[in-house]
């Protein structure tokens, strides 16, 4: 157990439905944009020293066959944004973010909801899971000082199947939120 304030955040109400009354939950809204701001909005209202510990609960697709259940990833990468075109031309930009306490999954993050198999395969070369939040909340982690960890559990496999992910989402929250009882 943790002694450092927790704050939850997850995109959707339905992602945080099962998270106990104890813990502060932040529902930011869907996309890289709203997570960022809401997640930037919350810790400005801590002092420095004295953030709380984030974390981001949510449903992730699985880029291969072989992921499923929950994963607390070790990096977080920023998949839909040219950061090799950007850096050619002179600008650095940050696309990829390690975290600690993680297992070792690669999480990449995009404002685009994955639903085809080709696009799938693509990332798959790079990560292990995609979400729409992830890379964001812990952007705005690491520029606000706060700790941060990721726990994502597979709802689909980032291909049509993931056209069925409002079914899966109360599944999901159910798996989160008994991990934030086991581990918080």
């Amino acid at each position: 157990m943790t002694t450092a304030p927790i704050l939850v955040v997850s995109a959707t109400a339905g992602e945080a439905s099962h998270v106990p009354d104890r813990f502060e939950v932040l529902v930011t809204g869907i996309g890289k944009v709203n997570a960022a701001v809401a997640v930037t909005e919350a810790l400005a209202r801590h002092r420095p020293g004295a953030m709380p510990l984030v974390v981001n609960i949510g449903t992730a697709g699985a880029l291969h066959d072989r992921h499923a259940g929950l994963f607390l990833p070790s990096a977080a990468l920023n998949h839909d944004i040219s950061a090799e075109v950007l850096r050619s031309l002179g600008h650095p930009v940050l696309d990829r973010i390690g975290l600690d306490d993680g297992d070792g999954t690669v999480l990449a993050t995009g404002d685009a909801f994955v639903s085809d198999a080709a696009v799938r395969d693509a990332l798959a070369v790079r990560a292990d899971l995609v979400d729409m939040e992830g890379f964001a909340v812990a952007s705005a982690c690491a520029r606000m000082g706060a700790r941060c960890r990721l726990v994502k559990h597979v709802s689909d496999r980032a291909d049509d199947s993931a056209m069925d992910w409002p079914a899966q989402v109360d599944a999901s929250a159910r798996v989160l939120a008994h991990w934030l009882t086991q581990n918080l």
